[in-house]
């Protein structure tokens, strides 16, 4: 049996790392093995090694993202356990003060995982950009966060978002409206975002003036985008001549962020994916980037991690029935 003790700076220090109801060292003992409880502003930690080192570094990681003023959620917890059974908790540093963006409603807007710092770092050092992953990784959210921080920057002139018009396995039909109204709904999540950014009123102004737009990929066919942020998002839809018109739509002094998850493929079977092509053709292209995210970087509902991990599991030929851990 091991002991380690650490010292808390306070007991609002104390009362984060623990979380409501001790939640988060329930998830840390969980995890390692160990047994964490306290006694005064001491933090003492049992069990076998080499579990109890790795809880120590997870509180340590812990303390130190509470240093910096980030909330101690669930979800940090198990980031940070991640990576501590990967040796990369050093990295977590790196995150350290980068704010993308401050959302209308007065929030900072900053990379949660070390695969969103570096697409972050992606964006802003390419002309074009692929962030590829699953559900719930941030790669539109924060594609849109940084096209507004370019815009208010005065980088750019204008900032175009765009997405196939592809529905996902339901047919639905005919929507009522002119044609704006038909292809809203395909563009709603976009939307939300920027609303995030703006606010509603300052985003109709801009949308009205044409400096921002929300349009589908058709849109796109024999314009030049000079002075522009665009953003093509859920390109695993598009087809293959779908993603070279697009990409050859790129002007003077402008950025590209084109996002996908490959396996949310709503094309007929009998169609290729214009981004898969893409990746292979451009893996080598100088100031062309390609980030992939995993599950570690889901930042949604902890239930999407273990989804996505299981479906992984699942096509790789690794399931075998049981909870996914």
């Amino acid at each position: 049996m091991a002991e380690i003790t650490i010292n808390m700076d306070s007991t609002e220090q104390l009362r984060a790392v623990f979380g409501n109801f001790d939640s988060n060292v329930n998830i840390i003992q969980k995890a390692f093995g160990v047994t964490i409880f306290s006694r005064g502003s001491d933090v003492k930690i049992n069990g076998e090694e080499p579990g109890v080192s790795r809880a120590e570094t997870a509180m340590h990681t812990l303390c130190a993202m509470y240093a910096r003023g980030e909330a101690i959620t669930d979800q940090n917890v198990r980031y940070a356990i991640a990576l501590v059974n990967e040796g990369s908790e050093g990295e977590i540093e790196k995150m350290s003060g980068d704010c993308v963006c401050v959302s209308y409603a007065g929030k900072p807007i900053k990379p949660k995982t070390i695969g969103q710092k570096k697409y972050c770092d992606m964006i802003r050092n390419n002309t074009i950009t692929f962030g590829v992953g699953p559900a719930g990784t941030g790669k539109t959210y924060l594609a849109v966060a940084l096209a507004v921080t370019a815009f208010k920057q005065h980088s750019v002139q204008r900032i175009i978002l765009t997405r196939p018009a592809v529905e996902a396995g339901e047919k639905l039909g005919f929507l009522p409206g002119d044609l704006q109204n038909k292809v809203d709904p395909y563009l709603r999540p976009l939307y939300d975002a920027l609303f995030d950014m703006f606010g509603q009123e300052a985003f109709a102004r801009l949308q009205e003036k044409g400096v921002i737009e929300v349009a589908p990929l058709a849109y796109m066919r024999g314009r030049t985008l000079d002075d522009s942020f665009i953003i093509l998002d859920e390109a695993q839809n598009t087809t293959r001549e779908q993603m070279k018109m697009f990409l050859t739509r790129l002007g003077f002094n402008s950025k590209m962020v084109i996002t996908g998850d490959i396996t949310q493929i709503d094309l007929p079977d009998s169609t290729k994916s214009g981004l898969i092509e893409a990746l292979r053709v451009l893996k080598n292209v100088e100031d062309i980037g390609q980030n992939r995210f995993t599950e570690k970087d889901v930042v949604r509902h902890r239930l999407v991690q273990d989804i996505v991990r299981a479906y992984d599991d699942y096509h790789a030929g690794r399931f075998d029935g049981r909870k996914t851990k």
